[in-house]
């Protein structure tokens, strides 16, 4: 199986600027990304807007390509980029994976269980879940909230706490019924990526700001395989502190 990795990289940030350029155990946290992503597939590529990026990428002998500053989302970026690369090594893939540029502590493993998805011609799109251990999590609206069908495909996503336990109190919910908080990693089939970013927003992803409510609702199968690794995103310079100290503590 083809696999093109493609790593998501916006210097632009509100709660952090130059985020993906932040250092982590004397490396920045784009080039933690890009490591992990180059021990499952060959061709993995920094798709990015800013000079900055680009230049550390390359200086560090990894590859990137430059976008448009004006993508809303991850996934239209990955397409942008997805088409500069297919036309200029005039290779084709299989799988096109997106990981965030901001995900220092993913795992090989969990890119490779995206990619097996595949196996199954049906499958469109792939992402990650992992259970809720944390009752007051469950009501986060920061944490996106998975519901599957028994065939491991998502029936919704939401910022609510789905499934409603109807008379169980809320202390109780997690003993009540599993709780997945979806994980922001996907693969798709590069015909669908080509589909999915053509598409106008829909009602559900406008209620709820989540992009993958657009292709729910236009009928697209997304396969959700689970977890068990909690990952930490760098969203805020408290978070670049605590990874540090994570980095600290296995060293």
């Amino acid at each position: 199986m083809k696999v093109l990795i493609l790593i998501p990289a916006r210097y632009a940030s509100t709660r952090f600027p130059g985020k993906p350029l932040a250092e982590i155990g004397g490396k920045p946290v784009i080039r933690h990304v890009v490591e992990k992503a180059v021990s499952v597939a060959e061709d993995v590529f920094v798709a990015t807007d800013d000079d900055r990026i680009f230049e550390r990428v390359k200086d560090f002998g990894g590859h990137a390509v430059m976008t448009s500053a004006n993508h809303k989302s991850g996934t239209d970026r990955c397409f942008e980029a997805y088409q500069h690369i297919t036309a200029q090594n005039k290779k084709s893939y299989d799988v096109v994976v997106n990981i965030q540029g901001d995900e220092p502590f993913i795992l090989p493993e969990q890119v490779r269980s995206l990619i097996n998805c595949f196996e199954d011609s049906r499958i469109q799109i792939a992402t990650l879940a992992k259970q809720f251990e944390n009752s007051a999590d469950v009501f986060d609206s920061n944490k996106v909230k998975v519901v599957c069908s028994a065939h491991q495909t998502a029936l919704y996503f939401s910022r609510s706490a789905i499934p409603y336990c109807r008379g169980v109190e809320q202390s109780a919910w997690l003993t009540a019924i599993p709780f997945y908080k979806h994980v922001g990693m996907y693969a798709y089939r590069p015909e669908v990526l080509r589909e999915i970013t053509a598409l106008p927003q829909g009602r559900l992803e406008k209620a709820e700001s989540l992009e993958q409510l657009r292709w729910l609702e236009n009928g697209y199968t997304i396969a959700v395989r689970l977890t068990d690794h909690e990952s930490i995103g760098i969203d805020t310079p408290e978070d670049l502190e605590k990874a540090n100290l994570i980095l600290d503590c296995k060293s």
